[in-house]
């Protein structure tokens, strides 16, 4: 409380050094006391420029809890330009023009941070019901199938953005745009009968010769490594990679102008040395909603981080890594990848699905569809067990019929 009057003096223009702190409750509540202290009528207004300089530099929670403690702060903090900054700060790739335009054009940096901040939760993974079939005729036309014959309304691939960024302890380290979803143009092409995949690295971004090839090395917080043998002994690499790096992959749709993230910012697994040993897949995603699109009801949305040892301590540089895939695919319950079709109507979904500030709440949520999906895992083992014991009987069964009428 002494702090609180320590600030509130540097405001006033007096000065609190000469009072004992065993008597600042009495200096709070008697007013007739020696010292001369100017009332709160007198005190001068803090001027909006010096309210704007103090918002800027807040981050976006910060912000957002200050614009509730009074009215002055509450219309400053509606300023764009403040939350511009925050979403700059926050993900690096809102600095580009292009992607400045796009965000005006769905509500403006305010709202954008207010969608893309918290992360998608979902917790109805446990209303799934096994024997739950949902049917989809062949001979829908493609308004019926999307459920809206406005041919203005229907969900075309090239209204969605892919907005990326990665740090690594803090730092950015990576920031990719991509406009539509690649190769799917036309509604009779391959994309909406194949699996749902979005590949933000092109060829180029993997080649060693290109400007735009993603590094990490030891001066970004790499630790050494002497050798690759001596990581699979110790993964000391790996402990850091998985603690490090953060994720962030949101997907706006410029025709409904909402937005989303759809990473867990932190990781979720992955898997050293895999599929060689100079491989680090690490794995982001959430689970989104897909009621009344597929039978499972939900789906894992899995992003995939992947990273290769270019060099080691003992090739006789510092040891460095490339990034060699950064991609999104969709999952059902079961595991099968789904299909461009159906991917493009979840998406559109977790668009407006829950979301929530709290971490643990979106961990427990992807706890959630990991436990359910493996007791289906479970439960689909058991059947194939029961049928093959149910096919060896039958078989003993027949070939004991069969000697007996023989004999």
């Amino acid at each position: 409380m002494w702090n609180g009057l320590t600030g509130l003096s540097s405001i006033c223009g007096f000065s609190l050094e000469h009072i004992p702190r065993t008597a600042y409750g009495s200096f709070l509540f008697q007013r007739n006391t020696a010292m001369s202290v100017a009332p709160i009528e007198s005190i001068p207004p803090l001027s909006s420029d010096l309210f704007y300089d103090i918002l800027r530099r807040l981050d976006g929670a910060t912000l957002a809890s200050a614009a509730c403690t009074c009215a002055a702060l509450c219309s400053i903090s509606k300023e764009e330009s403040l939350w511009e900054n925050v979403c700059s700060s926050m993900w690096p790739s809102t600095n580009r023009e292009d992607v400045k335009s796009l965000i005006s054009s769905v509500g403006g940096f305010r709202k954008f941070y207010a969608d893309c901040f918290p992360l998608i939760v979902n917790k109805e993974v446990v209303e799934y019901q096994h024997n739950n079939h949902l049917e989809y005729p062949d001979n829908w036309t493609e308004a019926e199938y999307y459920g809206d014959t406005n041919e203005s309304e229907s969900i075309s691939p090239s209204d969605f953005v892919s907005i990326v960024d990665i740090r690594f302890k803090e730092k950015p380290i990576c920031s990719k745009v991509l406009w539509g979803i690649p190769n799917a143009n036309g509604y009779d092409g391959w994309f909406y009968n194949c699996p749902f995949r979005i590949d933000m690295l092109t060829y180029a971004d993997r080649d060693d010769n290109t400007d735009g090839v993603v590094n990490l090395s030891v001066s970004d917080g790499l630790p050494p490594i002497t050798s690759l043998e001596r990581e699979r002994k110790d993964g000391k690499l790996w402990r850091e990679l998985h603690e490090g790096l953060q994720l962030s992959w949101i997907i706006v749709n410029r025709k409904i102008k909402q937005a989303a993230n759809l990473a867990s910012w932190s990781p979720l697994g992955g898997q050293r040395h895999w599929p060689t040993d100079k491989d680090f897949v690490i794995r982001f995603g959430s689970v989104l909603p897909a009621k009344d699109i597929l039978p499972c009801q939900v789906v894992e949305c899995i992003l995939i981080m992947k990273f290769r040892v270019v060099y080691t301590e003992e090739d006789g540089v510092q040891t460095t890594l490339k990034l060699t895939e950064l991609s999104m695919q969709l999952e059902d319950m079961e595991g099968a990848h789904v299909n461009g079709r159906y991917s493009l109507h979840i998406l559109k979904e977790a668009l407006s699905s829950r979301r929530s500030k709290n971490y643990g709440e979106v961990l427990e949520s992807c706890h959630m569809y990991s436990k359910a999906q493996n007791e289906l895992k479970e439960e689909k083992m058991r059947n194939e067990t029961r049928l093959d014991r149910l096919c060896i009987l039958s078989g003993i069964a027949a070939f004991m019929t069969f000697w007996y009428c023989v004999l």
